[in-house]
């Protein structure tokens, strides 16, 4: 197997909003924000539902690794209720392997409100369910060692069971990638995620507000001379500035695609990685791996969802 994935296994129900919703909401634009069952159900009761489709943001890159042609698998927590059986089957009819047996639980498979406002932003709302109780239990030592890599989401990095989960994986893996996955995220974990992209990290994706958020950085110079001194292979996307790899000492850019009718950046950063590995682990060049990610990423943007089929 090319790459195993670890992560959040969450339903995402999509949904329109205008701003002010968020503004009404005290939500924060293009950010994810955990609720309880409570403020989730009261929430969704407010809202036209658009779509509702298996989620998660590593398990979005694995299915867009399998359509590319990988052999990929994936572990997360599900219930075996109705949404969970459907997570499953969403999973296996895009080739992908799922390592996980599930089970009926006392909490339901986790679900995530993701609200695209007109200028196509996401701003998520989830409620983790049983997808937040992923424990060492849950992962499978064989797959793991019999993958070439794993992808892991900051997402998945909390106190308790998922940090053992997280660090279990670690501990088997060759070759080890993380997304830092929020800007939020990365506030409430800074030392950790520090420590993890210094030290124990092999391949780490971020945007720029995340990266900066990480270090501190006053400016995108003080990131790239961060990347350099950690010597790891670091890709940061920027928007419409495009997206910077930094490996070891190198700096290697890509401009991002024009002319695009953006209809919903959910899944921007989920394909852009799913490009990148692909050719990371297909051993074409870092160069040729960003344009890859650039176009998964564009692809994505220019349809509702974050799954390209």
């Amino acid at each position: 197997m090319k790459i195993l994935g670890i992560g959040n296994a969450i339903v995402d129900v999509i949904c329109k909003v205008e701003d002010q919703y968020l503004i009404d909401n005290q939500l924060t634009k293009s950010t994810m924000k955990l609720v309880d069952e409570v403020e989730f159900k009261k929430l969704l009761s407010t809202l036209k539902i658009e779509q509702t489709i298996s989620g998660g943001s590593v398990a979005n890159s694995i299915v867009g690794l399998s359509q590319l042609g990988n052999d990929v698998g994936f572990i997360g927590k599900v219930n075996a209720d109705d949404l969970g059986q459907k997570y499953e089957e969403g999973l296996t009819k895009e080739k992908v392997q799922y390592f996980y047996n599930k089970k009926r639980e006392i909490l339901p498979t986790g679900t995530c409100l993701i609200l695209i406002t007109p200028d196509a932003e996401r701003t998520m709302v989830t409620y983790l369910g049983i997808a937040g109780k992923i424990n060492e239990n849950d992962i499978d030592e064989k797959a793991i060692k019999e993958s070439e890599m794993i992808f892991l989401e900051g997402y998945l990095w909390d106190k308790g069971e998922p940090k053992s989960a997280f660090n279990k994986a670690m501990s088997f893996s060759r070759t080890k990638a993380m997304s830092l996955s929020d800007q939020f995220c990365v506030e409430r974990h800074k030392n950790d995620f520090l420590d993890l992209v210094s030290n124990k990290l092999d391949i780490i994706f971020a945007n720029e507000q995340e990266i900066k958020s990480l270090i501190d950085a006053k400016d995108f110079e003080d990131v790239v001379e961060f990347g350099k001194q950690i010597r790891k292979i670091l890709i940061i996307t920027r928007g419409e500035k495009g997206s910077v790899a930094i490996k070891n000492k190198e700096v290697i850019e890509c401009k991002s695609k024009t002319d695009l009718k953006i209809v919903d950046l959910t899944g921007a950063g989920d394909l852009f990685a799913a490009g990148f590995l692909h050719g990371f682990i297909n051993n074409i060049s870092t160069k040729e791996a960003l344009e890859k990610g650039t176009d998964m990423s564009a692809k994505i943007i220019q349809k509702v969802g974050a799954r390209l089929n």
